[in-house]
């Protein structure tokens, strides 16, 4: 067995397109060995998102969460942009696979890969007193300040303070209903109202850069379960923009940079949310229905 396997590259894209449970020995594990790492450096985080609602809801980790969360803000608690890389060769000296999955206007997330299960790192920007959660969850930076230390598999972490409040605004008022993937998403992406959303362009200058070919604009192509090119279908890029399909079944829109995306698909009574799909401005993508599965679906889309 290679030194490396379930750190490397093919670990890190398996945990992103499979989404397998964690085991949850082996990742309360690598989260103590994070917290050393950090402790070293120096570096304040908290627990987040799933990691963040098993910690306070089940008081261990989530059975079928896929990957653990951790965030830092950049602003607070002495941490800077210019601090990543350290944290990022530290986590590489002791034996994690490390990949930067997103850089844009809201974070910078690095995820961290080893025995086969992803840590993902955000580095939260500040903007108009408040952080965003991927895909667009607005939090209040107030929240983060005075972070509370909580028992958790078998050490002290901190979470936002108070926690309560923290999961009310990343998953909405039934936070506490355990909810397994493919339904969750949804209520998360609902608490998104705003559109396009604070550190995104404007609708106007949306429109601008659409009249650019290529640049900064995408292409997804809406197909049927049978194949079959399907118009008018609305395609919805969550707090960015929507749009139609044309004749062809291809819709048009602005993307602001290489990124994850949430997307959702609607047409004759058919929708399906795709909550995590990477793409890239000036490609063109495909999309195909599948009515034995209309959510849950994970790396859904490929290059035309």
């Amino acid at each position: 067995m290679a030194a490396n396997e379930g750190a490397d590259a093919a670990a890190m894209e398996r945990s992103l397109k499979v989404l397998e449970p964690i085991d949850p020995t082996t990742a309360a594990k690598l989260l103590k060995e994070a917290k050393e790492i950090m402790a070293h450096l120096g570096v304040t985080f908290f627990l987040r998102q799933g990691t963040c609602l098993g910690a306070i809801r089940e008081g261990g980790l989530i059975s079928w969460d896929d990957d653990m969360d951790i965030g830092t803000v950049i602003g607070l608690h002495g941490f800077t942009e210019s601090k990543v890389h350290r944290v990022v060769a530290a986590f590489q000296d002791r034996g994690f696979f490390a990949k930067e999955l997103i850089r844009n206007n809201h974070s910078i997330t690095v995820s961290f890969v080893k025995s086969s299960i992803r840590l993902d790192w955000a580095c939260y920007r500040i903007i108009d007193d408040s952080i965003f959660h991927y895909p667009g969850v607005q939090i209040p930076v107030r929240l983060i300040i005075e972070l509370k230390e909580i028992d958790f598999v078998g050490d002290r972490f901190l979470v936002p303070n108070p926690p309560e409040e923290y999961l009310e605004y990343k998953y909405g008022p039934e936070w506490m209903t355990p909810k397994e993937g493919g339904s969750y998403e949804f209520d998360i992406v609902r608490l998104i109202t705003r559109e396009p959303m604070q550190g995104h362009a404007s609708k106007w200058r949306q429109f601008l850069t659409q009249q650019i070919p290529r640049w900064r604009v995408a292409k997804l192509r809406i197909l049927n379960s049978k194949g079959e090119p399907v118009p008018s279908a609305e395609v919805v890029i969550v707090g960015l923009n929507h749009s139609r399909t044309n004749k062809q079944g291809y819709a048009r829109f602005y993307l602001p940079i290489e990124d994850y995306y949430p997307i959702i698909v609607r047409y004759d009574g058919h929708e399906e949310l795709l909550y995590m799909e990477e793409m890239s401005p000036g490609k063109t993508y495909a999309y195909r229905a599948d009515p034995s599965v209309t959510s849950g679906r994970n790396a859904v889309l490929h290059v035309e």
